[in-house]
């Protein structure tokens, strides 16, 4: 029988694990799956350069800002509301996408999607967490990873086949009749979570708010409008600022929105600092890579989606391994090598790029990349998600998902950056330049993200014993997949 809400018991794990990794699926495969129509998209809609990073960033954009108070909200509607919400919000602002006439109607419907990614993502993460026993964490992290990682696999090739063999607004049309399934489902599978009720902390969310609006906002600025111009060095001031009130708030304030305590942990940190830079590397290199196979290599667009496989159907096939081996040897070894492994791969691309060789030259270093990718992400998961109680876990995931957004657009705004110093969109042979360059710069943030990844946990101590509701009655939770 399928497991309710309404029986009094806990859900089936894997009715979990397959809910919430549909929301993450989602969420990402609409951040890379424009990745390979941006060409078609600029061709129907005239958009230029700065429109099609903005077509990526708004998303991004939303998302970071709000992430974290909308983890505060959905602790306290409840997380399965916040899920669900989310998800129908995502729905309709995806039809808006899809319908949008304009490139600047398009960018207001996809930072419409990031909002609602922002109240779906931390919300599915924590219901994820909240109902797998510690000591399984690592695998489950594993398969989430791996569930969530078909959108890696996927994004690139779905985008490059459905804009030349459809119309690059199907991209987003997919979306409806998937959350029209799920959200069914989901209402009658899922238990309601809550945080501890306490005061809301309404400086501390308009801060959170403002600084990570302000800094995302000064990325995206960052390639056209020049490090150096008034809006960019502005606007990241202000989201510095803001990101130091906020710090001191939550170490003053009665009732803060995330406790100092979790910032204070060597886990909650390398869990968020690697993760911050393994994202800017690999969003980074998934903006500018779809470009350079079209661009300077002349494929199609679904030509250029079936390339990316060597580099993102690792991350389908090794994350639930790396996530088994992590409940056993800790994520300490697997954060450090896998992002040794990522800069290693792209270190190799940029030196083919810049020698000018063909796409079958880089395939190695492709799926050298993506193994290094697939064996640190579970691990950071599970690193950041280990280091919080159970009440906090909204918190800590909502913290976790923006750390990540705003790794994708400093990413991308460094290698912009970079790609526009050294070579341009003038000839292929120039984008082949600037790609070399910018694709280096990527395995660097990659290299120093593995120093981060010395403070995660080594060995992991013995097992605690299970208490997903952090209220001390230690209440059974399902330890295998396939338990009712």
């Amino acid at each position: 029988m399928t497991p309710s809400a309404a029986t009094g018991r806990p859900p089936a794990l894997r009715w979990v694990l397959a809910l919430t990794a549909v929301a993450g699926l989602v969420v990402a495969l609409d951040q890379l799956v424009v990745a390979t129509a941006l060409d078609t998209i600029r061709r129907d809609l005239g958009a230029s350069m700065a429109d099609l990073e903005w077509t990526v960033n708004a998303f991004g954009l939303g998302f970071a800002a709000l992430l974290i108070p909308a983890a505060e909200f959905g602790d306290r509607i409840g997380r399965k509301r916040a899920y669900l919400s989310g998800l129908l919000l995502f729905a309709a602002a995806s039809a808006g996408c899809a319908l949008a006439p304009t490139t600047g109607v398009l960018i207001g419907a996809r930072a419409v999607q990031g909002a609602a990614a922002a109240l779906l993502s931390p919300a599915a993460l924590a219901l994820l967490t909240e109902a797998t026993p510690p000591r399984r964490r690592g695998a489950v992290m594993g398969l989430y990873a791996a569930v969530t990682g078909l959108a890696v696999v996927g994004g690139p090739l779905v985008g490059g086949a459905v804009a030349q063999g459809l119309a690059w607004q199907w991209i987003f049309w997919i979306n409806v009749p998937v959350i029209a399934v799920v959200v069914p489902l989901a209402r009658a599978v899922l238990t309601e979570h809550t945080g501890r009720p306490t005061p809301p902390d309404v400086p501390g969310i308009a801060l959170a708010a403002t600084s990570m609006f302000a800094l995302v906002w000064a990325l995206v600025r960052s390639g056209s409008a020049g490090w150096g111009s008034a809006e960019v060095l502005g606007t990241l001031v202000a989201g510095v600022v803001a990101l130091a009130a906020f710090a001191v708030r939550q170490a003053t304030a009665a009732h803060p929105m995330l406790p100092t305590r979790l910032l204070r942990q060597p886990a909650f940190a390398a869990g968020n600092l690697s993760a911050l830079l393994l994202t800017a590397s690999l969003f980074g290199t998934v903006f500018f890579l779809a470009q350079y196979l079209q661009v300077a290599l002349g494929h199609s667009p679904l030509g250029a989606g079936l390339r990316f496989l060597p580099w993102t159907a690792t991350l389908f096939l090794i994350a639930p391994v790396a996530g088994r081996l992590q409940d056993r040897i800790g994520p300490r070894a697997l954060i450090c090598a896998g992002l040794l492994l990522q800069g290693a791969g792209m270190l190799w691309i940029g030196a083919n790029a810049h020698q000018h060789q063909g796409y079958g030259a880089s395939v190695a270093a492709l799926v050298l990349s993506g193994a290094g990718t697939s064996m640190a992400m579970p691990a950071q998961q599970t690193t950041v998600m280990t280091a919080a109680p159970p009440a906090l876990m909204g918190k800590a995931a909502g913290t976790f998902t923006t750390v990540r957004q705003l790794g994708g657009a400093l990413g991308i705004a460094v290698m912009a950056a970079v790609f526009g110093s050294v070579g341009g969109e003038a000839s292929p042979a120039a984008f082949a330049d600037g790609f070399s360059a910018a694709v280096t710069a990527a395995g660097a943030l990659a290299l120093v993200g593995a120093v981060f990844g010395l403070l995660a946990p080594g060995r992991r101590r013995a097992a605690v014993p299970d208490d997903p509701a952090g209220d001390g009655t230690g209440h059974a939770v399902q330890e295998e997949l396939g338990a009712h």
